[in-house]
């Protein structure tokens, strides 16, 4: 299984029409050398998605360092794995956007994990540990 593990940062430059610039850590650099804004999606301290159609922008910039597309290119299929462990857990509704959030950005199947990292071989055969849950 590929992974991506970057900083969740978009920069864009807002004009008639949003230009994305940059994401992850090149969101950085590209904002100190244009009028770029930063834009953390995923950065709020109450819920999980603070920015649903950014996030949705940065997670497929995110996918097409991985996938590369072709005629006959399959959706992948996701796991996302929201970090920290919130008080009451997560909610139907956030478990519900991480889904909708990895489905908008192309994904054909998507499952959210909360538990330890996951091993190439566990992504793979889908066998995931006892020690973590699969939300969704």
């Amino acid at each position: 299984g590929r992974q991506v593990s970057d900083v969740a940062e978009l920069a864009i430059v807002r004009d008639t029409k949003p230009l994305r610039i940059a994401v992850g850590k090149d969101a950085g650099a590209a904002s100190a050398q244009t009028r770029a804004e930063i834009i953390r999606p995923f950065a709020h301290p109450r819920t999980i998605i603070s920015d649903f159609t950014a996030g949705e922008h940065l997670l497929k910039a995110f996918m097409s360092k991985l996938h590369t597309p072709g005629v006959f290119s399959l959706a992948p299929h996701v796991v996302m794995h929201p970090l920290g462990d919130p008080e009451g857990g997560y909610t139907q509704i956030e478990i519900r956007a991480i889904q909708e959030l990895a489905r908008g950005a192309g994904a054909h199947t998507a499952i959210v994990w909360q538990g330890r990292p996951l091993t190439d071989h566990e992504l793979i055969t889908g066998k995931f540990p006892s020690t973590g849950s699969i939300l969704a």
